[in-house]
């Protein structure tokens, strides 16, 4: 694909961003005018590059590979339309994919022409962002990935004075999305019109599903390239920068806060304390037309203390709760029966992850078994990746094991005539199907690199 010869360099185009950094880190109060300037052939052409380049299309049908082939003229012309205020965001190809409790989620499919104007946005906007963002928010930032917002849980819960877990969880945020609220978060940092007026249409632009076009009035299509960052934004006005306050004014003990996307966890010293905020953090979103998803949000006791002062009541062991894919156990230590908190991989997420692949793998099953061995390979050891915890050795291998009885029911119905049999498929495990082994570090560990 060719490279496009524009008038500001690459560097240039980095120290441009650079300075917009320096400058909101510089001032937080700092309102950015003059914007558009940097969306560059150079720029566009960087946030093409950036994007994922599996073969999804949009309602114009173009690949991102079969936009790159007249990369040059499209970046060029992409380019003239914004700077002329003519370019038109084209609406969302709306899909939907089974969630474990078998409701349907809703993906957004977005043409390739309008993910590289969201990622050149995001590029613009993430240095002045970052600049604002709290600590204790996680989701879709650099170097603040799901594993490290697992840390500060665990960290909070093993080391603070935490006895009370509030588990929140937004009930449908990305569809529920007020624009109006958004519009006027952004104007706290963004003075060019141009650019709200870009990012407005964008969130209007509609969504194409069954051949029928509907407009969207509220909410941000999960799926596009810049959801996160405006996710992000309007939970940092609407809840980051108030939940701080509230632990500050009103909370009588320790209070934590970790927040991943729209999922938060939060750790108080006292039930008062929780209960108190629940209340408020109803009230709170409810203002800005969002709402707790009260099946899902819960405050139980848990921590140090928890199953001994249950114990003492009487009560059962102390309630687990989920957070970005594992539940989280009050447990002990084999050495001195000393607290410790176990991660396991939810059952949820273990059970819809193995029905999923059972399911390709039926479809599958008439295909070339070392291909399908491949791609199993990719599968577990992503799973590896994501789930090798200390402690959680055997949910792991209890992947593995139910990965190879699938895979062994699914080639036993190839209708063969030798059929293929465990000691056959052995051969095949050992070259494909990774045993799992633990990667991660203890939290503690990590945080105090």
């Amino acid at each position: 694909m060719p490279s496009l010869t524009a008038t500001q360099s690459a560097e240039g185009q980095l120290s441009g961003l650079a300075r917009i950094h320096k400058a909101a880190k510089g001032s937080r109060s700092l309102r950015f005018d003059n914007l558009l300037h940097h969306i560059t052939p150079t720029l566009l052409e960087r946030a093409y590059y950036k994007l994922n380049r599996k073969p999804t299309r949009g309602v114009d049908g173009v690949s991102w590979r079969e936009y790159g082939n007249n990369l040059l003229d499209n970046i060029q012309s992409l380019h003239q339309q914004l700077h002329k205020e003519i370019y038109k965001p084209q609406p969302v190809l709306r899909t939907w994919i089974p969630k474990p409790n078998g409701e349907q989620r809703p993906i957004g499919k977005t043409t390739v022409e309008d993910k590289i104007v969201q990622q050149a946005l995001v590029l613009i906007l993430e240095p002045i962002y970052e600049v604002d963002f709290l600590g204790f928010s996680y989701g879709f930032r650099e170097k603040r990935n799901q594993h490290r917002a697992l840390d500060a849980v665990y960290v909070a819960i093993t080391q603070k004075k935490v006895s009370w877990i509030l588990d929140a969880d937004m009930s449908k945020f990305f569809d529920t999305l007020n624009h109006g609220w958004l519009m006027k978060f952004l104007q706290h940092r963004i003075a060019d019109k141009r650019i709200l007026h870009l990012i407005e249409r964008i969130v209007k632009a509609g969504v194409i599903e069954d051949e029928r076009f509907t407009k969207t009035e509220v909410g941000s299509p999960q799926g596009a390239v810049i959801s996160p960052l405006l996710a992000n934004i309007y939970l940092h006005y609407v809840f980051d920068l108030w939940a701080n306050q509230w632990r500050k004014r009103s909370a009588r003990g320790e209070c934590y806060i970790v927040r991943y996307a729209d999922d938060t966890v939060m750790g108080f010293q006292y039930r008062s304390d929780g209960q108190h905020f629940m209340h408020a953090l109803e009230q709170r979103l409810h203002k800005f037309g969002l709402a707790l998803n009260r099946t899902k949000t819960h405050l139980i006791e848990f921590g140090r203390f928890a199953a001994s002062n249950r114990k003492q009541k009487k009560q059962s062991k102390p309630a687990t709760f989920d957070f970005l894919g594992f539940t989280h156990v009050c447990s002990t230590k084999r050495s001195n029966k000393g607290f410790m908190l176990k991660r396991y991989t939810s059952a949820k997420k273990l059970t819809a992850k193995l029905k999923e692949i059972k399911q390709k793998l039926m479809k599958s099953r008439a295909e070339d078994v070392y291909e399908i061995g491949k791609w199993l390979k990719r599968v577990v050891q992503g799973h590896n990746n994501y789930y090798a915890v200390p402690g959680n050795s055997a949910a792991l291998n209890q992947f593995r094991t139910e990965i190879c009885r699938t895979w062994l029911r699914a080639v036993q119905r190839r209708g063969q005539r030798h059929p293929m049999n465990w000691q056959r498929l052995t051969k095949l495990i050992r070259l494909f199907i990774p045993s799992p082994r633990i990667t991660h570090p203890y939290p503690n560990q990590r945080l105090s690199v």
